[in-house]
């Protein structure tokens, strides 16, 4: 199966701004793109080959890619539909405080 979209959850545009406001303000508009190139890239791969990355949990529909050492994106599979659930800065323990409530 080939997903034909990428689309992201309100709480995923949030936590990319998050991420770039951070970037911006404590590194440089270098960083910021190499932020967005990242997610550029995640989208290429994950439309192409949506079962690449991993589930932690395997009770859980969702998947785990690492993009950097900072950097992991949680989405799940919809019939032909990515849907991005989350952008989630590595440097902290992320995964306790996601929500699979609403997942």
């Amino acid at each position: 199966m080939i997903a034909k979209s990428v689309v992201y959850t309100h709480r995923a545009i949030q936590n990319a701004l998050v991420i770039r406001n951070y970037l911006k303000f404590y590194f440089s508009i270098k960083e910021v793109a190499s932020f967005y190139e990242l997610i550029q890239s995640f989208e290429k791969v994950i439309l192409n080959f949506p079962k690449l990355y991993h589930k932690p949990n395997r009770k859980l529909n969702v998947r785990r890619a690492v993009m950097s050492k900072q950097l992991s994106i949680y989405y799940r599979i919809n019939k032909e539909v990515i849907e991005v659930i989350a952008i989630l800065d590595n440097r902290c323990d992320m995964e306790s405080k996601l929500d699979t409530s609403t997942i």
